[in-house]
């Protein structure tokens, strides 16, 4: 019996150890290719794919002497009369976040808007609200009509936000596409998971079952009717990736996907009328002028989302 027992001890063993790996995932292959790549961008050239779909756009990054940029929004007719902003929420550690309004035509800054300190890792809008990550993992909501007040306002008004803070999984980053709010939560050791949340009317947040598994290091994310355009970076010497997700499956090992380098430090990524507009945080003052900031970026880039989602 010994010998029966111990083939079994011994299949145990190795399906376990299966098991952990597959549920670890395994490794994905990210595009670095840099051949004939030119940049339009400081530092080296993250990738050739990169180089070929993204450029300069008319946005520099406001505040970059003082806060340091995390999230990206887009907020359609935010006026009133059909004109569109992008919105950049920006940190500094002991001092209130701030909120910016970006005029993605002409790259002139609207507005800025003061909330209450937090990271804030991503920030969205939908069905009236604006949505803003907050501090351990919660999210604040914040009434659209308020924030276009205060938009308007001179200087840079303080906003409070609406009730208390929503307790979620994570919201390192977040997005909204339709009447849901998605966010996640930053790993930089291994695969990271988010949630979908559906809005209603008054800005409550209502968790849809199932989490989504996350490249690592999700920074920010865009997500469109067929996909989920991740951006992860981790590091000031290091290149960021772009990681192009067919939507479907929740197993990342299961999904339909590319992925590339993008410059280092990439953060939130927007989209409006069908261009992706790509943040980085490496402009900051915490960054430039660190000669280890491989790419120092203060405008935001853009690309066609057709030119990414044609990917995967």
């Amino acid at each position: 019996m010994a010998r029966p027992l111990a083939l079994l001890t011994a299949f145990i063993t190795t399906a376990t150890a299966l098991t952990a790996s597959l549920s670890a995932g395994a490794a994905i292959t990210c595009d670095t290719d840099t051949t004939g790549g030119s940049t339009f961008y400081d530092g080296p050239s993250a990738s050739k794919k990169y180089d070929a779909r993204f450029s300069n756009s008319a946005m520099t990054v406001p505040g970059l002497s003082t806060y340091t940029p995390q999230g990206a929004g887009t907020w359609y007719n935010w006026d009133g009369s059909g004109k569109n902003l992008i919105l950049v929420s920006s940190y500094r550690d002991g001092a209130d976040s701030h909120i910016y309004g970006l005029d993605p035509a002409t790259g002139a800054t609207v507005g800025v808007v003061a909330v209450a300190e937090a990271h804030v890792g991503g920030i969205t809008t939908s069905k009236g609200w604006a949505f803003v990550a907050g501090t351990s993992n919660t999210i604040r909501k914040y009434r659209l009509t308020e924030l276009r007040d205060a938009m308007k306002a001179a200087g840079t008004p303080y906003l409070a936000q609406v009730g208390t803070a929503r307790s979620v999984a994570g919201a390192s980053f977040l997005t909204s596409y339709g009447d849901s709010v998605w966010s996640g939560s930053f790993n930089d050791t291994g695969r990271g998971t988010m949630y979908e949340y559906k809005i209603a009317d008054d800005g409550t947040l209502t968790t849809v079952a199932g989490a989504w598994e996350i490249p690592t290091k999700t920074q920010g994310l865009l997500v469109t009717s067929t996909h989920f355009i991740y951006a992860t970076s981790y590091g000031r010497g290091n290149r960021s990736n772009l990681y192009v997700v067919r939507r479907g499956q929740k197993d990342l090992d299961a999904a339909t996907l590319s992925c590339f380098r993008a410059p280092s430090m990439a953060e939130g990524i927007t989209e409006y009328n069908g261009t992706a507009y790509q943040v980085y945080e490496s402009g900051s003052y915490l960054y430039s002028g660190d000669s280890a900031t491989l790419n120092v970026i203060s405008k935001i880039h853009k690309a066609t989302v057709s030119s990414l989602t044609s990917l995967a």
